[in-house]
């Protein structure tokens, strides 16, 4: 990466506003039920702060689509920040922008920081607005981009900012470019991708881009049944993408092609419908009778997966195998992270649906690196260039 790094630049005394990635899942009592997001973020704020600058830090949360909603505030992770800091002050404010901003920030001491009201009360966040990204920056000296997660959203507080300000990456965002950066460019090999996930459709630009790099490319979820039905077999009720299966086909014939071993599921775990409570069974073979749809990889599936990932030196993994966030239909998933938690390989995890079976399961410390972001990872191994990233100042 050649792009400026908090490392790379005197921050001693300066104001430094960092824009966090502190999306993090709330309960209906606004209590956070997973702060993986908000650690991850803890080694930049700490370093900046050992420097002896000032922080400020920005982040959305949830969609609250330009408009003020109470229960998307910050003050959560303000109070979660605050007991993992242990010691520093927090204060959040009530804006991101203002004179009472302003005010707050020119009465900042050294052993307080301050974190900004969710960006996206304002619409002008997401339409990258350039007034309010200059207004954004005038809060600051250095920008540092932290927020991995958000990368591929050219938002102003993530691009627009860094047109005023000198534009750093911190410790996650340099993290999440090597480790991904790893399996796009001269991956070792054996190279095994797992993609798993409701639809084709979210996956085909990395498939596509993996095609080039990987040796075997196993594929469970919802998507598989897309590819299963190109080849004739019947998937009864199950998640079908019809106006994709020319798609499936030609993808299945390029990896023939160029050699791409992909493994589709050799039975399935289905149910009578999609609730907790349905009728569950395991099929034979590759048929799935009328009425019953499939929620998750078979025994047999589960078995061929193993097989290919026992001699993997890298592997990826984006979308659960199955619908793991109902108990009956998580045991494909769990499963194959629980053995590939047992390998001598290098485990990259794509965020997202993926990274929450992982922490469910407590496997996270056995995995390489978990990424923060399942929309921006999907979009780096696709190849894309991230609009966050390629706004940073070059070194």
């Amino acid at each position: 990466m050649n792009k400026l790094s908090v490392k790379d630049y005197d921050l001693k005394g300066k104001r430094v506003f960092m824009r966090a990635d502190f999306n993090v899942p709330l309960d209906e009592n606004s209590n956070i039920t997973d702060d993986t997001r908000i650690k991850a973020a803890l080694p930049t704020i700490n370093y900046i702060l050992g420097q002896g600058a000032k922080l400020i830090l920005a982040s959305h949360l949830g969609r609250p689509k330009g408009e003020v909603k109470d229960s998307l505030r910050l003050d959560p992770v303000a109070k979660r920040l605050e007991e993992l800091l242990d010691g520093k002050k927090v204060i959040k404010l009530n804006d991101c922008i203002g004179e009472e901003v302003k005010e707050a920030i020119s009465k900042q001491t050294d052993d307080e920081i301050i974190l900004l009201e969710n960006l996206r009360f304002h619409s002008e966040e997401k339409k990258n607005d350039e007034a309010f990204a200059k207004e954004l920056a005038s809060l600051a000296d250095v920008f540092v981009n932290d927020a991995f997660g958000t990368s591929h959203r050219a938002h102003a507080s993530v691009v627009g900012i860094t047109k005023y300000l000198p534009a750093l990456a911190g410790f996650l965002l340099e993290k999440e470019i090597d480790f991904l950066g790893k399996a796009t460019t001269n991956p070792e090999k054996p190279y095994v991708s797992i993609l798993g996930g409701a639809k084709v459709s979210d996956k085909i630009g990395v498939i596509e881009n993996l095609l080039d790099k990987v040796d075997d490319i196993l594929i469970g979820g919802g998507m598989a049944y897309t590819f299963l039905k190109t080849q004739g077999i019947e998937i009864g009720t199950s998640i079908l993408e019809a106006d994709k299966l020319d798609l499936a086909k030609s993808i299945l014939t390029q990896a023939k092609e160029k050699g791409v071993n992909i493994i589709l599921p050799k039975d399935h775990i289905i149910a009578d419908k999609f609730d907790k409570d349905a009728n569950v069974k395991t099929t034979e073979g590759l048929d799935i009778e009328a009425g019953w749809m499939g929620v998750d990889i078979g025994p047999k599936t589960v078995a061929a997966f193993k097989e290919s990932l026992s001699k993997a030196k890298l592997i990826v993994w984006n979308g659960p195998v199955g619908v793991f966030e109902m108990e009956a239909f998580a045991k494909g998933t769990k499963e194959i992270a629980e053995y590939i938690a047992t390998l001598d390989a290098t485990t990259i995890i794509g965020g997202g649906d993926t990274a929450s079976a992982i922490n469910h399961l407590n496997l996270a410390d056995k995995m390489t690196h978990i990424s923060t972001g399942g929309g921006a990872s999907l979009e780096f191994l696709e190849g894309k260039e991230l609009p966050g990233i390629a706004a940073l100042t070059e070194k």
